[in-house]
């Protein structure tokens, strides 16, 4: 289904390496309000050991926002010394193969990290990449994505009871 993940985990901390190349996944396309900072762009704790663990492995990487604050997007690409494109509109497939392109890696190698169903799970589905939802770093929302909460975390539990079933 388009709205279901093909992993779901609770932070970008926990995808190991090990269960990237357990899924032949070369590179990660990367969303960043609150799955890779908070609201006030704190950095998810361990972020940076992950991230340069993730590289060290060969594993490539690339940010894909919706946001159009390059000072934003600058700040944490700079801690974590990876590129960007912003303002990419996700979940429409422009950024995706942007990000593609970027990582010079086949749709099948990539994997979409983020934390909301409407732009990046869906986005990732119907680029046919790897889909991997993880829960929002924090509570607070912007308000374009407050009210999409409580629909996703219905899906979420249709999503998690179906995976149980099996």
């Amino acid at each position: 289904m388009i709205l279901y993940p093909n992993y779901y985990c609770e932070n970008v901390t926990k995808i190991t390496i090990d269960f990237l190349k357990e899924h032949n996944i070369k590179g990660l396309i990367l969303d960043v309000d609150n799955t890779l900072i908070d609201i006030d762009r704190n950095l998810v704790s361990g972020v940076e050991k992950w991230h340069k663990e993730i590289r060290d492995a060969g594993i490539k990487t690339i940010i894909l926002s919706n946001t159009n604050k390059k000072d934003k997007l600058d700040e944490v690409s700079k801690k974590l010394s990876l590129e960007y494109i912003g303002f990419a509109k996700k979940p429409l497939k422009g950024g995706f193969k942007k990000a593609k392109e970027k990582l010079g890696l086949k749709t099948e190698n990539i994997a979409v990290v983020g934390d909301q169903i409407f732009t990046d799970v869906i986005g990732a589905n119907i680029s046919k990449m790897f889909s991997i939802l993880v829960d929002p770093v924090a509570e607070s929302d912007l308000w374009m994505t407050k009210w999409k909460r409580p629909i996703e975390k219905f899906i979420i539990n249709k999503y998690l009871e179906k995976r149980k079933a099996k």
